[in-house]
This record gives structure tokens, C-alpha cells and sequence, in this order.
């Protein structure tokens, strides 16, 4: 995320006169953090340690040493996402084709300085940052949920293939005892029931990349609880554990942000409820949908629970409360939350069950009941 600390966008100022660089912070005004420079080599060290942190770079042309021009094609090159802006007190013609013909430039701005319209650059340039940032982080969980699919997918599969070997071989041998005959129908039951688990997954995924995101698409809220019981229609779920599944509805609030990527992370935390509580004479699970300081959908199961050795381990490396598992859906489940400024809590204790808790961005409420 490109902001400091008081979360006002940062830009770097370079300039090799002192008070050129104080004028600049003191006109633009509140809501921007602004670092200086003096020459081009001492921008390029500040850009090496904190480019992440920097989302405009304003800089002077006539500069001691190198000018901006060099030090426009070297950010461009090494620090591309930065928005890049040319001051100058001279117009030199051939220096100002040069360099918007090099693809180095978003705008450039005339010395003396125009206040209203370093303000009304910098505004554009905000922007322009947030729409990459955006774009950043809507790729980043695009990677995210193609590793993630790739790890839900490979248990399913896996069984796929040893259920349709194991039928193959019992009709290699015949079939005539009726314990034979239940253990095909047994097998060909679980075969189908993983193989819909895959296509519901990959159906979801097709729509979070075909659907490109719009000004309609953001009016069409999907609610949590509209998520929660889609998800709950399109699993692979038994009818008894259909039963002992709740859905309680706090407050409701909409998922605008990667919804198609939400209802994976949904679909990954429903599925090792699931498992954890299949031996469960009386199991329990429960979706509740609330908002308070955060909006939050908190799944909870009275299962076996998870060992504390394993618990705080289980968001940042890949560990497993499953034999079959390689422990990365949890760590993926994470990062997808994080690609959109949310974030997931796990919960637990040894036989006390466990909660999952996913945050969502700030929400706030209206016509909240009291």
C-alpha cells in the first residue's frame, strides 16, 4: 500500500534548491507527506529503500550532475509504478519532446508554480496511483486463488482417480458378492461428490476472472448472507451434515471487493469444518454475519479443535490438521483476504472446537438497529 504513516500519500520532491523543495511542501497543502531530494543519485537512494512507500515522484529538469530527464527514464525503468511529474522553468523544446516521447512522463508543470494546478495534477496523479495499486492487488489474488485452486483441487482429484481405479478392479474381478456391489456404489457416490466440489470451484473462479469490475457490477452488491447460502447450495454436502449446518444473521452487509474470491475462501474453511467434524456424533457449524467495529463472517464447529503447536503456526506456514492435506489452504485463504484490506482469524482449543473469523474493510452501517 502506497501511503505513510498518517496514511497521506507520500511524494518524493527533488529539486537541488533548498527552497524550492520547502515552497513545494508547503503549497500542496494538507494530505500528502512530502520527501525531498537534492539531486538525482540521493533520489535514487530513497526510491532504493522505500519505493513501495512512494507513489509520486515530482522532480526539477536543471539539476547539477544529472538532470530530470536521467533520473524520469531510470525511475521508470526501476520503480515503475511511480507517477512520474516534470518541473521546469524553461521551455527547450527538443528536452520536452525527449522526454514525453520516452513514455517517462505523466505531466509537466511550469515554474513559477500555479498552485491550483500543482494541486490539480496531484490529484490526477493520486488517482492514477490508486487505480494501479487496485489493479496490483486485484492480480496479486488472481495468483493467489490460481495456487489456491491448485491445492483445493488436488485432494479431490486424487481421490477421483483412486475411486474409478478401485471400481475398475472390482469389475475386473467380478462382481458377484452384494458387499462388492455397495463398495462400487460407495465409490462411484464419492467419485461424483468430489468431481461437483471441482467443478463448483472452477465455476466460481471462471466468473471472479471473466467479470471485469464496473461502476454496474460494483451497484450489483452480493450480501454475506446471499454468498453463504449460494455456497451452501452449489457444495458437495451431505444431507445429514446439511443439517447441522446454521446460518445466523447478526447484520447483513454487502461484498463488493473480489466476491467470487470470497466464496473460494469460504468454500476452503467450510471443507475442513467439514472434515473436522465428520466422526462428531452431534456435530455443529455455524455462519454468523455481523457488523461491529469490523464486518465479519465468523464460522464455528464444535470438532475436535486444533493443537495450540499447530494453531499458531497455522496462518503463516504450511501445517495441517488433516492427514491428506499440505496445509496451504489456510496461508491462501490469508493472502486473499489481505489482497483487499481484510484479514482471518482462526480460533481454538483442544476439544473446545474452532472459529474462523473473516474481517472484512471497514463497513459502515445504516438503519442499524439498536
Amino acid at each position: 500500500m502506497i501511503r505513510s504513516e498518517d496514511d497521506a500519500m507520500t511524494i518524493l520532491y527533488v529539486d537541488d534548491e533548498d527552497i524550492a523543495c520547502k515552497y513545494f511542501a508547503r503549497a500542496i497543502g494538507p494530505g500528502y507527506h512530502v520527501i525531498t531530494a537534492n539531486s538525482v543519485d540521493t533520489a535514487i537512494a530513497i526510491l532504493a529503500a522505500a519505493s513501495d512507500n512512494i507513489a509520486i515522484m515530482v522532480t526539477d529538469y536543471r539539476m547539477p550532475g544529472r538532470n530530470g530527464g536521467d533520473l524520469l527514464r531510470q525511475v521508470e525503468q526501476q520503480f515503475p509504478h511511480i507517477i512520474r511529474i516534470l518541473v521546469t522553468a524553461f521551455a527547450d523544446s527538443k528536452m520536452l519532446l525527449d522526454t514525453v516521447n520516452s513514455g517517462a512522463l505523466f505531466r509537466i508543470i511550469e515554474k513559477p508554480f500555479d498552485i491550483d494546478n500543482i494541486r490539480h495534477v496531484l490529484r490526477q496523479a493520486q488517482q492514477l496511483a490508486q487505480e494501479r495499486i487496485t489493479r496490483q492487488q486485484r492480480l496479486m489474488a488472481i495468483d493467489e486463488t490460481l495456487a489456491f485452486l491448485a491445492h483445493e483441487l488436488t485432494t479431490p482429484l486424487a481421490a477421483i482417480v483412486n475411486f474409478s481405479r478401485g471400481i475398475q478392479r472390482r469389475l475386473g474381478d467380478g462382481i458377484a458378492a452384494g458387499e462388492q456391489r455397495a463398495e462400487i456404489g460407495t465409490a462411484a457416490l464419492a467419485t461424483q461428490d468430489c468431481a461437483r466440489y471441482c467443478l463448483s470451484l472452477l465455476s466460481a473462479f471462471g466468473e471472479s476472472v471473466q467479470k471485469t469490475p464496473s461502476a454496474h457490477a460494483i451497484a450489483e452488491q452480493t450480501s454475506a448472507h446471499t454468498m453463504i447460502l449460494s455456497l451452501l447450495d452449489m457444495y458437495p454436502i451431505a444431507a445429514a451434515q446439511r443439517a447441522a449446518v446454521r446460518v445466523e444473521i447478526e447484520q447483513d452487509f454487502p461484498i463488493t471487493a473480489l466476491r467470487n474470491c470470497v466464496s473460494l475462501v469460504l468454500s476452503s474453511i467450510l471443507g475442513n469444518a467439514l472434515r473436522a467434524l465428520q466422526n462428531h456424533r452431534a456435530p455443529f457449524l455455524c455462519f454468523t454475519v455481523a457488523v461491529g467495529e469490523r464486518a465479519q463472517i465468523r464460522i464455528r464447529d464444535n470438532g475436535p479443535g486444533i493443537a495450540p503447536e499447530i494453531l499458531q503456526r497455522l496462518l503463516q506456514d504450511p501445517v495441517t490438521t488433516h492427514g491428506d492435506g499440505n496445509g496451504w489452504g489456510m496461508i491462501f485463504c490469508k493472502r486473499i483476504m489481505q489482497s483487499f484490506g481484510g484479514d482471518i482469524e482462526v480460533q481454538s482449543s483442544p476439544g473446545q472446537g474452532t472459529t474462523v473469523i473473516l474481517n472484512f474493510p471497514t463497513f459502515k452501517a445504516t438503519n442499524r438497529e439498536e
